[in-house]
C-alpha cells in the first residue's frame, strides 16, 4: 500500500488495518496485484473523507482477508455480478474515474488459483466488503 498511501491522503481516507499473522503457500506477487486492486476500488469509489479496513484472521485452517469500505455502496442485485469481466455499476461507484471493469475480475482469478474463495458484501461501514479465503500453510 505503500505507493497508494499518498493518494488515501489525498482524497482524506483513513485506512485501518487490524492484521493477525498466517502464513499462506501463495504467489506473493499475484496476491500483491489482487489486493491493489481492491484498495485501487476502494480509491476510485470510496467518498472523500471516508473510511478504508482491512482485517485478516486466521478462521479453520484459512486466512480471511476482507477490504471493506464506507459509502457508497453497491446495489444489492449488483452483487452477484461484481466479479464478472468488464461488469460495472451503474450509479456512483462507478463514475468517470472508474476503471474497465476487470479488477475484480482479475481477484477473482488470482484467488482461485490459489485454492481460494472471493465474496462481496454490503460492509457495515456503508460502502462494499470483499472477503478472500486462502489455505494457510501449518
Amino acid at each position: 500500500m505503500d505507493s497508494l498511501g499518498e493518494r488515501f491522503n489525498e482524497r482524506r481516507l483513513s485506512v485501518e488495518t487490524d492484521l493477525a499473522p498466517a502464513r499462506a503457500f501463495a504467489d506473493g506477487d499475484r496476491l500483491t496485484q489482487a489486493f491493489r486492486n481492491l484498495l485501487e476500488n476502494s480509491l476510485r469509489y470510496t467518498d472523500a473523507g471516508g473510511r478504508v479496513r482491512i482485517v485478516a484472521r486466521r478462521h479453520a485452517g484459512k486466512i480471511r482477508i476482507v477490504v471493506e469500505d464506507s459509502d457508497p455502496g453497491v446495489p444489492a442485485q449488483a452483487m452477484p455480478h461484481l466479479f464478472e469481466r468488464f461488469y460495472r455499476v451503474d450509479g456512483s461507484r462507478s463514475r468517470a474515474n472508474g476503471g474497465a471493469g476487470l479488477g475484480l475480475a482479475i481477484c477473482r482469478s488470482i484467488v482461485e488459483a490459489h485454492d481460494g474463495e472471493i465474496n462481496a458484501r454490503s460492509s457495515p461501514l456503508g460502502g462494499l466488503a470483499v472477503e478472500i479465503e486462502l489455505p494457510v500453510t501449518q
